[in-house]
């Protein structure tokens, strides 16, 4: 292993130096085109701007002119010397506006250019009238430029200068250091480039017409042609052996190059990389003399501490097996440490255990004998125990009953023989499994001992008895083989027990009906991918005023009356059951949406038929079914039933059908909305997802705010954005969520008041309906005043008039409460309600906010003008202060100080802002 270890580490080193190498030469590869194509783009930009410079003197344009009276092929002879010389032009040829040629300056031939270009492009430069550059390789590789010829606005033709690629290749190789070699692909006439025969390359097709270092790179050259080909070259970098010397060659076509136009020409590179494999092969014969090294090292370390161990053992192992032998004094002798050391290891600890072991095997020897003698004398005392043991059997109230492998009874005590209508004499010989298993089944007595089972046994006084029976062998018996004793315990009472606990487990107390654990279960099984069904979700419908009308009794006889009739009418078409309070469920399974429909219907038309008389008034079952199919509404037991008591909801809305099936995607959408906002009030209320926000209030007769209105905002999770209390409170109302709400409020306000400067500000708290029915409501204000340290005269508890007559004892009682520890009460709303004025005077309020649906249109609505004075006057007849809701403009203003109204609040007072925004 430590070999392969070996191994494999000198191949993984070798494997990472050869892929930094590859990296490294795609690399180079990819930084040789860049460099050849910022040459070859360089090059022509600067050739653009030479012939732009050249078609703008004004030579040429009095040439082209029809005044002219030079010829054009004398036009330039003045500036072509410094063109050719400085600017590196190798060519320099003149075309008219149809394409034709006029001049040729440079090249082999005066009167006509080297390699004419196609006039096409001649043509599509003159009607662009913008320049444009090409590479052509025939008989050598050149640059070449065109730009139009303007004189007077007009096209007067075509200026080209060329220039040789050898300069851009002379630039790479400066720049790069690696030689270079430039090719013509096709055929070309070797006379006309006056080239020798040896710079054809046959197998390349192609034609050397440049390179670096001509005796070392053309023989390199035609090696490479002979073993690699120009398309794989141009993809990748190749490796070559030369000479005994590692070459990495790749090729740029010049069309890849960064040229407008085409050409068949490549620029060859070639790179030395012999050093470079040479120090990568060096390098991992270097790591693997080091892990052979190390391997060699670690066998000899390993050699010399293991070599006593083994010995020793080697020795443990041989005189071991002498401690079951009795060669006590032998074994010690043998495997005792042989020299005295303070250090001990794990050999050692053998060592001295077995030696230990030798005394105690010696010394236990020694006591078993000394047993012996005991177990005789012990022989005569269970004679006389025997003697007891009869006794007991006949006196304990279990039954003991003693058969042979034939299942004879041989022996039976008194209590066995009771419980059959016998005596122990006439059971003798009898069956056991007859008398005893009557219902036992089909059982051998080889099979009994140490089973335990139970029967049915029916006692003399005719009654049946549940006995657990335990079987044990008795081989002490030998005049009777297979002769074991069974013993019977009667278990009837623990029976009856379970069967009730059983029956409790899965059963409501009062109905009888099954409870909300039994119907998840069954819920569990039923909702599966494979199968379908509905779920209907009841619930009764003003039960809570049957409790307070007649009290818990009352009520309780209405679910008992109900729950009589779904076990009579319904209990053989779905599994109903108890959910609690007056929730109640009914589970449908391979039911349709219609079936459920009327199963719904019947439903309500048998509570019509329920009624309780309550001191002399009738009260009628009525309730709102919400119908759920699965796996269309729920995939899940838990998605079911949330779909189910949202259609509840549903069905309270519409008080003439009493039903509603969730079917719609109307419906989906809702419940989608339902669970997601439940979702984010949670997850504000676990990460502090709320703000407080204020909006100021103050007298008519001032201009300073006496006090505020704290308003709740949420920070959307998803967005970040500030979310209306109106998108999540009525989600929050449903689901019960509002309580956590509220108290989350009155905590923090309280904290935050704690912290300002002031301690005259008074703020007004909004607190739900349902907090209203919360009678832990008062205590937790209470403790949180204290906790904050803040006056409770700075508080004033807003509740809507709604929420405060809807349970109005109940509310009366709490506000009372809250307005004894000496905060103020506002009621909100006010003014929308069918007996405003009524309670007005029964709620202990102190201020009474009108309702903003008054105070929008004041100025222009008589009926708004007449509720507010109206609700002025009689709020101050009741020496209440009141508040006027919705202020945006300084008429309205104007007509609520004419009424009297004390306080006003709305968006000409002040837009609501961040309560605290320094906190």
């Amino acid at each position: 292993m430590l070999v392969s270890l070996a191994l494999l580490i000198s191949w993984i080193s070798y494997r990472s130096l050869m892929a930094q190498f590859d990296e490294n030469q795609l690399a180079n590869q990819e930084r040789q085109r860049h460099q050849i194509s910022v040459a070859l783009r360089s090059s022509a930009s600067e050739l653009k701007q030479l012939a732009a410079i050249v078609a703008a003197s004004e030579a040429m344009k009095v040439s082209l002119s029809q005044e002219g009276n030079v010829p054009i092929s004398e036009a330039l002879s003045s500036q072509w010397p410094t063109l050719q010389l400085d600017a590196g032009v190798d060519e320099l040829m003149i075309y008219d506006v149809q394409g034709e040629h006029l001049a040729t300056y440079g090249g082999l031939y005066s009167e006509a250019p080297e390699v004419p270009p196609e006039k096409s492009w001649l043509m599509n430069i003159i009607a662009s009238e913008s320049p444009d550059d090409r590479l052509i390789c025939k008989m050598t590789c050149r640059q070449y430029v065109a730009v139009p010829i303007l004189v007077e606005g007009d096209n007067a033709g075509v200026l080209l200068l060329s220039r040789s690629l050898v300069d851009v290749m002379g630039e790479f190789q400066r720049s790069s250091g690696d030689d270079l070699a430039l090719l013509s692909e096709g055929k070309v006439n070797l006379e006309k480039t006056g080239l020798r025969a040896d710079h054809r390359l046959l197998p390349w097709n192609s034609l050397v017409l440049a390179m670096t270092h001509y005796d070392e790179t053309l023989p390199l050259l035609r090696e490479a042609s002979r073993h690699l080909s120009l398309p794989a070259l141009v993809k990748r970098h190749r490796s070559i052996e030369f000479r005994r010397q590692q070459y990495m060659i790749g090729a740029v076509a010049l069309n890849q190059a960064g040229s407008s136009g085409g050409g068949g020409g490549y620029f060859i590179s070639f790179d030395n990389v012999t050093q470079q494999l040479a120090e990568i092969k060096a390098s991992t014969r270097s790591v693997a003399l080091a892990s052979v090294t190390g391997w060699l090292w670690a066998e000899a370390f390993l050699l010399l501490i293991l070599w006593r161990p083994t010995r020793r053992i080697r020795t443990l192992s041989l005189y071991l097996p002498g401690l079951a032998k009795g060669e006590f004094e032998d074994v010690r002798g043998r495997i005792s440490r042989h020299y005295s050391g303070k250090a001990r290891d794990e050999i050692d600890v053998l060592s001295d255990t077995a030696v230990e072991l030798s005394f105690q095997l010696e010394a236990l020897e020694m006591e078993v004998k000394s047993r012996g003698i005991e177990l005789e004398n012990q022989v005569d005392a269970l004679e006389r125990e025997r003697d007891l043991v009869n006794n007991l059997m006949n006196s304990a109230q279990v039954l003991v009953v003693v058969h042979d492998g034939d299942d004879k009874i041989l022996l039976a005590n008194r209590y066995a023989a009771f419980m059959v209508g016998k005596v122990s004499d006439e059971l003798m010989g009898q069956s056991f499994k007859s008398c005893f298993l009557p219902l036992g089944g089909e059982w051998g007595l080889s099979s009994l001992p140490g089973r335990s089972e139970e029967s049915e046994l029916h006692a003399l006084d005719g009654s049946s008895k549940a006995i657990t029976w335990s079987h044990a062998p008795l081989v002490s018996w030998s005049s009777a083989p297979g002769a074991m004793v069974s013993v019977g315990v009667d278990i009837t009472e623990r029976k009856n027990a379970e069967i009730r606990l059983a029956w409790l487990a899965h059963r409501d107390p009062l109905t009888e009906l099954y409870n909300r654990r039994y119907f998840e279960e069954a819920l569990a099984r039923a909702v599966t991918p494979h199968n379908s069904g509905a779920m209907l979700y009841l619930d009764l419908d003003r039960f809570k005023e049957l409790n307070e009308l007649g009290g818990h009794q009352a009520g309780d006889r209405l679910l008992v009356m109900i729950s009589d009739m779904f076990r009579d009418q319904l209990g053989h078409i779905g599994l109903v059951a108890r959910l609690g309070g007056d929730e109640f469920a009914m589970l449908l399974e391979n039911a349709s949406a219609e079936r459920a429909v009327e199963v719904a219907e019947k439903i309500i038309l048998s509570l019509d038929e329920i009624s309780l008389d309550v001191d002399g008034q009738k009260y009628r079952a009525v309730a709102s079914i919400g119908i759920a199919c699965y796996p269309e509404n729920g995939g899940s037991p838990k998605e079911l039933m949330a779909s189910a008591d949202f259609a509840m909801y549903r069905a309270k809305e519409d008080a003439l059908k009493r039903w509603h099936l969730l079917s719609s995607s109307a419906d989906r959408e809702s419940l989608q909305k339902r669970v997601y906002w439940e979702e984010q009030i949670r997850y504000s209320l676990e990460n502090d997802g709320f703000e407080l926000w204020r909006q100021p209030i103050r007298s008519v007769s001032g201009n300073e705010a006496e006090h505020y209105e704290l308003l709740l905002r949420m920070i959307s999770s998803d967005t970040g954005e500030i979310v209306s209390p109106g998108l999540f409170i009525p989600v929050a109302e449903r689901s019960g969520q509002i309580l956590a709400i509220d108290r989350w409020v009155i905590s923090n306000s309280l904290n935050m008041m704690r912290s300002m400067p002031s301690s005259s500000i008074r703020f007004a708290l909004n607190v739900s309906g349902q907090s209203l029915r919360d009678e832990a409501l008062t205590d937790f204000l209470e403790q949180q005043l204290r906790a904050n340290d803040v006056a409770p005269e700075r508080l004033i508890i807003e509740v809507t008039e709604t929420a405060a007559v809807t349970d109005f004892a109940t509310a009366r009682a709490i506000l009372q409460d809250i307005r004894k520890m000496g905060c103020a009460i506002a009621l909100d709303d006010f003014g929308v309600g069918f007996s405003s004025f009524y309670y007005l005077d029964q709620l202990p309020a102190d201020y009474i906010k009108i309702d903003g649906s008054f105070i929008r249109d004041l100025p222009e609505n008589r009926r708004s003008q007449m509720i507010v004075k109206g609700i002025a006057e009689i709020a101050k007849g009741f020496g209440k202060y009141t508040v006027a809701e919705f202020v945006d403009r300084q008429e309205v203003y104007d007509i609520l100080k004419m009424y009297g109204i004390d306080y006003v609040q709305g968006y000409w007072v002040g837009r609501p802002e961040k309560a605290f925004p320094d906190s």
